[in-house]
């Protein structure tokens, strides 16, 4: 930031700046990929929650969270947008909280120590997208001013938190369900703890809808960031086209196969984020220290 000038930096500048234009194209295609893919899985999915909930067709309830939540990103300022993610994050924990404790009441034991290691490569994708909020970074470091010391607390609490929660929940489904890990057919945990507690359906889908609220905020600030860096935008100014582009085409697509939603997270966790987020940090950070092209390499 204090090199460019800007307060604005993506992960295209820093491409740009250690690995050259074959790196800025990857990275360019790589990101836009996963956020695509997966704006396109959010609205998907509430889509079809507000649906069921409100009896309204999909083609209203998608156009709904795509102005609700996109115009929330594009009319308000960082404080607003700030109370509405930490009301949304209040109320995915409140949820989660009674979600687990309903279901958590038929739990074996014995079940946690079942094991399947053969299903765990099938999980690679989900887990490496359970944890990407490396597109937020650049937004992050400008709102807290370049600030290391905050900007590692917010990393390290952002991460340990969500951790936290997916650990209980694997807790509590894999010991609801007995059997469930050494079982050869795939099977729907949620639909099962639905068929066996009627109060579980609700919780879910409030609490799936909030956490889908908080992920789509995130990606589309990263989105309309990264895409003012791309076409030389001024920073810190919300522009009609940005927002235009991260929005419309996920609201389309989503609407073309209703059905897209976990395919959506498959081929974005395959194919985008362990390429995105797993490969070019490391390769940018190795130009950063042993290539002989920049002004000022940091010392090993």
């Amino acid at each position: 930031m204090c090199e460019l000038g800007s307060g604005s930096v993506s992960l295209v500048s820093m491409a740009k700046r250690t690995l050259g234009t074959a790196g800025v194209r990857t990275v360019c295609f790589s990101y836009l990929f996963i956020h695509y893919a997966l704006l396109v899985a959010y609205v998907a999915r509430s889509s079809e929650i507000l649906t069921n909930s409100l009896g309204i067709p999909l083609l209203e309830s998608a156009t709904l969270f795509s102005l609700a939540f996109g115009g929330l990103c594009y009319f308000g300022s960082q404080r607003v947008i700030g109370a509405v993610n930490g009301f949304l994050v209040f109320s995915i924990i409140a949820s989660f909280t009674v979600l687990v404790v309903v279901a958590s009441g038929n739990i074996q034991w014995s079940s946690l120590l079942e094991t399947n290691f053969a299903a765990a490569p099938q999980s690679i994708p989900i887990i490496a997208l359970s944890f990407v909020y490396q597109n937020v970074v650049p937004v992050l470091c400008t709102n807290l001013e370049g600030d290391l010391s905050k900007v590692r607390k917010a990393i390290v609490l952002g991460t340990a938190i969500p951790l936290a929660l997916f650990l209980v929940w694997d807790a509590v489904i894999l010991g609801t369900i007995p059997g469930f890990a050494e079982s050869g057919t795939i099977t729907d945990p949620l639909q099962q703890l639905r068929s066996s507690n009627g109060t579980v359906g609700p919780i879910v889908e409030a609490f799936s809808f909030l956490a889908i609220g908080t992920s789509y905020i995130g990606f589309v600030l990263g989105l309309t960031d990264f895409i003012a860096d791309l076409l030389k935008l001024p920073s810190g100014q919300n522009k009609p086209l940005t927002y235009l582009v991260t929005l419309f085409p996920p609201l389309v697509l989503s609407l073309l196969d209703p059905e897209i939603f976990f395919k959506a997270l498959d081929f974005a966790g395959t194919y985008g984020v362990l390429v995105l987020f797993g490969v070019f940090p490391a390769a940018m950070s190795w130009s950063e220290r042993y290539s002989n092209d920049l002004e000022a390499p940091i010392s090993p």
